[in-house]
């Protein structure tokens, strides 16, 4: 009895584990079984992608109505502005009076500002609560400086003073403030003058997309560097834009309407993803109790443990991925119904999060093709492929660690793309890729012939052996990856412990089929009882 008994759990053990690594089609025809989550599934890839749509063109507006502002901020505020940044600057000045002409200019445009603004502008309070402009310099401490005898005594301190401009100041003969002693500027000890002011706007255009418009508060600080002392003062203009709620707006039509149907539609989607997720993890959790029952049993059995190949098959990892997928949605719909009743403004955030989501959940429609065999290639090639690539990305990686470092700290004040880490991180990655060759070495500086046959030696060397030597090596680790998954479809995939045990033809269906019906029968009937929380559901 204890013989059968036995014979019975492996049985049923066989049968659930067969069950479990089915796909949704052989489920349904082995216990008609309809695939909720795969449905499920595809009614959250329509929703997501909808939702994301949408939000991505809302978010497009919110976009461009910053980026166009401080492109029109520029051109009233600074003297000048030719449209087209210098380098990471806006524009330069190279004299005195043209110094000051800018900053004068930029304040009476302040003053002039709604005589002049084509946009919704307004002037907003300050941190202080108050309406204007601040003006601040800093310099170093006072000193001499006789250049003709190369003489100079100066105090490295630095002293910060500034001045409000409001609107009534503003309003009065502008010589009064203009010669006030704080616009005399020493400017062989000037540092940089500060011009910060505050406006606010109304986006409009939303109105157009059926959506409740946003409120902006625009931070702007216009900032003359003189730092370098070399003759040119650069001019930089920064404007940083805030969402805040509006404090009265009475709009008629289907705005409000539209509003609503939104924030349902967004509602629905938290609820489908909520049931996503609840499904996924009990798969995983039964996925973990049939695991521990199949370790058990073989190692009661055969006396020794699984392969960790064999445990991992347990783990689903698009299960994870949809899991992930889910919980990043939720907290995207969320903050999207908080900014859709205007009670949070981080776009950023939102997108983020409903954009990585979509990717994931468009990345996971990759395991139902990999049902077929002639589909599921790129994944088992991927599989089978990434622990080599990762291996050899970390030794590759050290020396293109050495040439970033090499690159940046010998060429970078001689050329544009290697000033930084970063740019010159991203210029030796486009030079892997075959890009942007010839312009690289077009602006190597010829005034230093030892950099120049440096920089030479350097490019060429990078050239030669990352794009020659190491991509192709990289390309053959793929390859040779491709290559083994091709034949084992043809020959077949070597088995694994859990794959015999799954194959495996008892003799004793052949010796005992008048058994079988009796065996089945037994199964059934532990199935509906302890052993019912074990059959998964995939």
């Amino acid at each position: 009895m204890a013989h059968l008994d036995s014979e019975v759990k492996e049985e049923c053990l066989r049968e659930d584990l067969k069950f479990y690594f089915m796909n949704p089609c052989e489920k349904y025809r082995a216990r008609h079984q309809i695939p909720w989550k795969l449905g499920l599934q595809i009614l959250k890839i329509v929703m997501v992608t909808t939702q994301l749509i949408r939000f991505g063109l809302s978010n497009q507006l919110v976009v461009a109505f910053k980026e166009e502002n401080t492109v029109a901020f520029k051109y009233l505020f600074l003297k000048g502005y030719s449209g087209v940044d210098e380098d990471n600057y806006s524009c330069s000045v190279y004299t005195q009076e043209d110094a000051y002409e800018s900053i004068f200019y930029a304040i009476n445009q302040y003053h002039r500002l709604k005589n002049i603004s084509l946009g919704t502008l307004g002037y907003g309070e300050n941190e202080e609560n108050r309406i204007g402009l601040k003006v601040c310099k800093q310099h170093y401490k006072k000193g001499t400086m006789f250049l003709s005898n190369e003489t100079l005594n100066i105090d490295s301190g630095i002293e910060t003073d500034c001045i409000h401009l409001d609107l009534q100041t503003l309003s009065k003969d502008a010589e009064d403030w203009k010669n006030s002693s704080f616009f005399r500027l020493e400017f062989y000890r000037l540092l940089q003058v500060e011009i910060s002011f505050h406006l606010k706007g109304i986006d409009l255009q939303t109105i157009l997309s059926r959506e409740v418009p946003d409120c902006y508060a625009f931070q702007n600080t216009i900032t003359f560097d003189n730092k370098a002392h070399s003759g040119k003062i650069k001019i930089y203009f920064d404007s940083d834009a805030n969402i805040e709620e509006c404090k009265d707006l009475n709009i008629s039509g289907s705005v409000q309407k539209n509003t609503q149907y939104v924030l349902v539609f967004d509602a629905f989607v938290i609820v489908i993803c909520l049931a996503s997720l609840i499904l996924c993890t009990r798969s995983i959790v039964l996925a973990l109790s049939l695991r521990k029952r199949f370790l058990n049993f073989f190692l009661e059995k055969y006396k020794r443990r699984v392969c960790n190949a064999d445990q991992w098959e347990f783990i689903n990892g698009w299960y994870v991925l949809v899991i992930i997928s889910d919980l990043m949605t939720i907290i995207g719909s969320i903050l999207k119904m908080e900014i859709k009743v205007k009670n949070l403004t981080n776009y950023d955030l939102c997108s983020i999060l409903l954009g990585t989501s979509t990717l994931f959940v468009w990345v996971g429609v990759i395991r139902y093709l990999g049902y077929f065999q002639k589909y599921n290639v790129l994944i088992l090639t991927m599989q089978a492929s990434l622990p080599k690539v990762l291996r050899f990305c970390a030794c590759a990686g050290m020396i293109y660690l050495g040439y970033t470092f090499c690159g940046w700290i010998v060429l970078g004040p001689y050329h544009n793309k290697f000033v930084a880490l970063n740019t010159v991180s991203e210029c030796l990655f486009s030079l892997v890729n075959g890009d942007d060759m010839f312009a690289t070495f077009a602006q190597i500086q010829q005034k230093s012939v030892l950099v120049w046959l440096f920089s030479c030696l350097y490019l060429y060397s990078f050239i030669g052996l990352f794009t020659y030597m190491i991509l192709s090596l990289f390309i053959a680790l793929i390859t040779d990856s491709y290559d083994t998954i091709k034949k084992y479809q043809q020959n077949g995939f070597p088995e694994t412990d859990l794959q015999e045990f799954l194959k495996e033809c008892s003799s004793r269906e052949e010796n005992q089929r008048a058994s079988s019906d009796f065996l089945s029968c037994v199964c059934c009937l532990r199935r509906r009882g302890s052993d019912d929380h074990l059959i998964l559901t995939n």
